[in-house]
């Protein structure tokens, strides 16, 4: 039988790993079930991507690209005048009032790296990538305090459930913002 030419079928592996990483977690992740979230030959999923690592690094990379679109859709960043604390309480909020389910598998696959020393690279890249554009506006060392707290923030919000309060989050910024 020929092979079917389908350039789609990385992506949609992708987005497999990504729903069957959000129903089920990284534990549930496997060639097996992403081939079948998929829909695609067992084999697809071995030749696009040879480990599970692989697999979830190109899952990290696409869910780490909400918050960027967050980020690039308001814009704030570019104009000095804008209040930077209040701007950066409104990504987290505009991102937290999104789709939970995606934000929470943002986190998942984040926190994934502490035992995946193969993540690790891609969850440093999306640190560095923030401190890069915070940087823009204040100090290196501030940037990266300010990373640092929106996702203490962040997961606060997500682990305890509580709603995410936006006044809260403006005025502990302002107190690392020099």
């Amino acid at each position: 039988m020929p092979r079917r030419y389908d350039p789609e079928r990385r992506q949609r592996i992708i987005d497999a790993a990504i729903r069957v990483v959000g129903e089920k977690g990284i534990a549930g992740l496997s060639h097996r079930t992403v081939a079948a979230e998929a829909d695609v030959p067992l084999g697809s999923t071995t030749y696009h991507f040879k480990t599970l690592d692989d697999l979830l690094v190109a899952a990290l990379r696409q869910a780490n690209e909400g918050f960027a679109k967050v980020i690039a859709s308001r814009g704030g960043l570019e104009d000095p005048h804008t209040d930077l604390a209040a701007e950066l309480a409104g990504w987290m909020g505009e991102w937290l009032a999104g789709d939970r389910t995606g934000v929470e598998l943002e986190y998942e696959l984040y926190l994934a790296a502490l035992r995946r020393p193969a993540l690790r690279p891609v969850a440093a890249e999306w640190a560095q990538d923030l401190a890069d554009r915070l940087s823009r506006r204040t100090d290196a060392v501030t940037a990266r305090a300010l990373v640092a707290l929106m996702d203490g923030i962040c997961l606060q919000a997500l682990l305890t459930e509580t709603s995410y309060d936006e006044e809260y989050a403006r005025d502990v910024l302002r107190r690392v913002i020099p």
